[in-house]
């Protein structure tokens, strides 16, 4: 494809729509509609259009003085890309050199608020785990191993306002119902430095989780192990949990976090 027909397929709107992020990413103000005009010699018109989607888009925030900044899923997008190009080439790295856990199905996800998104995963051929993970699936938070382990670190207040209309409908009869329910796996969860999912998410699965730490020691993503509920999965639970645990820590460690030993999740 030569750069002609490259252009002529290119989105007006949507190319117009980069170029006001990139100035206003540059600027070193605040910047108005009219100096967006000039900046961009762009028709004041177009330009408030444009603006205006991207402030429903949250990609621009309209300030008090009818200036604008960048908005929130700019964020979304940087810290997206951030664990994909890293955290998720570390995870497979560390698959790749050793696991320890054969036959396991072993998962990396982010949270997105009440969700938590798998960004890798490995569904080990002899995996006999009752759900198979997929790169982009969506799961509630409050019922998976990574998604308890996500919520851990934040203080029972916040879990309140995240849940202030209530959990997301339970996906089994076991997975947790009330938000008290809730608070009380998250306290355990901080005293033994692990989550667990028995059969919450799927019937037949239980998975065992732990947070991925940044160089500031904030969790930026969650491990876990997936393995079919029964008497071979509970014989070899301290195991698992000890390599999940393990996985979390190598994986953090590679990230910049600063793990003293023994060191827990912040408490309620």
């Amino acid at each position: 494809m030569n750069v002609r027909e490259s252009k002529t397929q290119q989105s007006p709107a949507l190319e117009r729509g980069a170029r006001i992020l990139d100035v206003v990413a540059r600027s070193k103000t605040f910047l108005s509609l009219s100096d967006l005009s000039r900046e961009l010699k762009i028709a004041r018109s177009s330009i408030h259009s444009l603006c205006q989607t991207l402030v429903n888009l949250e990609l621009l925030i309209r300030r008090n003085d009818q200036t604008f900044q960048l908005g929130p899923h700019v964020m979304r997008w940087s810290n997206a890309f951030t664990l994909q190009s890293d955290v998720a080439t570390e995870f497979a790295a560390i698959w790749d050199q050793e696991t320890g856990l054969p036959g396991a199905t072993i998962t990396l996800t982010v949270q997105d608020g009440a969700e938590v998104v798998y960004i890798a995963a490995r569904n080990a051929a002899l995996s006999r785990s009752a759900l198979e993970f997929r790169v982009g699936m969506r799961l509630p938070a409050a019922f998976t191993a990574t998604g308890k382990a996500f919520l851990s670190h934040m203080h029972d207040h916040e879990i309140r306002r995240l849940y202030a209309h209530g959990l997301p409908e339970a996906r089994t009869s076991r997975s947790v119902r009330s938000l008290d329910d809730l608070l009380a796996e998250l306290r355990a969860i901080r005293l033994q430095g692990y989550s667990c999912d028995e059969e919450q998410v799927a019937e037949g699965m239980v998975c065992f989780g732990a947070t991925v730490l940044d160089a500031q020691n904030h969790p930026i993503a969650g491990v876990a192990v997936s393995l079919t509920l029964d008497a071979e999965a509970m014989n070899n639970r301290d195991t698992v949990i000890g390599n999940v645990k393990q996985m979390a820590a190598r994986l953090s460690h590679r990230m910049g976090a600063d793990i003293p030993q023994g060191s827990r999740m912040r408490g309620a």
